[in-house]
């Protein structure tokens, strides 16, 4: 089958039942997504499909339609870094880092739909990501200040 990953069309040859995420860390040789729980909890997993948050430990190949965004696509060919990356770095957020590809593909979401989110907003769009570190105050500093770098302030 053949899915668009990143702005590439990608061909993948696996069992359409596959989830999503073995077919990117397996297949396609994207490890930014990370496994956690299997059940779509944790959201470790998380990849944007047509810029929504998924978890692609739930999703089968078969059932994905759009186009798939992972950690990976948000480095600029410069290799600069997305302004939510380097908010997470100002602020610190990453302790084991485990989470953040998740973490940082559900806040770029939330600032493509809403660029001003009070800290209401960041809390139920960051609320299905877990960070086992606790850092959940950090990132809510952090998409704060990626909100002001996106918005020119």
């Amino acid at each position: 089958m053949e899915l668009k990953i990143n702005g590439k069309t990608v061909s993948i040859e696996a069992d359409p039942e596959m989830p999503l995420l073995w077919a990117l860390r397996d297949t396609a040789g994207l490890t930014g997504t990370k496994f956690g729980c299997g059940i779509a909890l944790c959201g470790a997993c998380t990849v944007l499909i047509d810029g929504e948050p998924t978890r692609s430990c739930s999703i089968a190949l078969e059932d994905v339609a759009g186009d798939v965004t992972t950690i990976e696509a948000l480095e600029g060919d410069d290799g600069a870094l997305h302004l939510v990356q380097e908010a997470w770095i100002e602020h610190q957020v990453a302790q084991c880092g485990y989470c953040q590809s998740g973490q940082v593909l559900s806040a770029v979401a939330l600032l493509a739909s809403n660029p001003a989110p009070n800290d209401a907003d960041i809390d139920e769009a960051m609320s299905g990501n877990l960070c086992r570190c606790g850092t959940y105050s950090r990132i809510r500093a952090a998409i704060h200040t990626a909100a002001k770098k996106i918005a020119g302030t």
